[in-house]
């Protein structure tokens, strides 16, 4: 499917990370030209960025830091002498690395901690939109992606900064949406789950695995599709069969024969 984005200047912060990395991938498969940021791991970022260019796709590497004005600035500057334009920013990048593995009681979550990591990741995020946004108001057209995290909506106990900081992100989101419309820039928060680095719980053993999946439903229909109620059941080829409910069957029966406690009578 053509999702028109050939051509498009698209600059992915936190493009040596895992989400950051499959972004960059994806929109350079389209045809877009890729700037990737980096903060420490540059041989990542620029073994990304060969990958692509092989791939016949075209990549540059950034250097960019959430807690450097000056660094953002400079990101974003070069994206613009290289390639002219800007059109789409995803901003991946984040001064915390997910969920704590040892999560620690919030009062004991040193002061010295906290406040970097939330300045950093909300006011990096601040400096970055801001960057982007004359070269997208001078186009009309722009498209910006902030990358939240699905914990934001049920909490996380120990990863109290990590959360407020991507909460931070929705209200963000909401507003530069409403603001940036009639300029043709879109504004959208992307809350995704878990992924592989992050080290996930062990996978059940395949057993467990095929009861779960048979006794759940499936995850496209989770809430379009209710399950039968307790009055049905389900065959082996998947149809409902009613079962009998007591009283409905000489309801019925007493109707047929014209008894008229069969038409609401009593």
């Amino acid at each position: 499917m053509e999702l028109g984005l050939a051509g498009k200047v698209v600059l992915v912060t936190g493009g040596s990370g895992s989400i950051g990395a499959a972004m960059a991938e994806a929109f350079a498969a389209e045809g877009a030209h890729v700037a990737l940021t980096f903060r420490d791991n540059a041989q990542r970022a620029e073994e990304l960025a060969r990958v692509i260019g092989e791939r016949g796709g075209r990549a540059m590497v950034v250097k960019y830091d959430l807690a450097d004005p000056a660094a953002i600035r400079s990101c974003v500057s070069a994206v613009l002498d290289e390639w002219g334009r800007l059109d789409v920013l995803v901003l991946s990048a984040s001064a915390q690395d997910g969920t704590r593995t040892a999560p620690v009681n919030f009062e004991d979550v040193p002061p010295e901690e906290w406040s970097p990591l939330l300045r950093a990741d909300v006011e990096g995020s601040f400096h970055t939109v801001q960057a982007v946004l004359p070269a997208m108001r001078r186009q009309a057209w722009g498209r910006i992606i902030l990358i939240s995290a699905n914990i934001v909506a049920r909490g996380a106990p120990g990863d109290e900064a990590f959360v407020s900081s991507k909460m931070a992100l929705h209200g963000l989101g909401r507003t530069l949406a409403t603001e940036l419309a009639p300029d043709g820039i879109l504004v959208n928060v992307v809350a995704p789950g878990g992924h592989g680095e992050q080290g996930l719980p062990a996978p059940l053993p395949r057993g467990e695995a095929g009861e779960v999946r048979r006794a759940g439903r499936r995850t496209d229909q989770a809430h379009a599709q209710p399950g039968p109620s307790r009055r049905q059941g389900v065959d082996t080829r998947g149809r409902r069969q009613h079962r009998a409910v007591p009283g409905v069957r000489g309801q019925r029966e007493r109707q047929r024969s014209g008894d008229p406690r069969g038409r609401g009578g009593h």
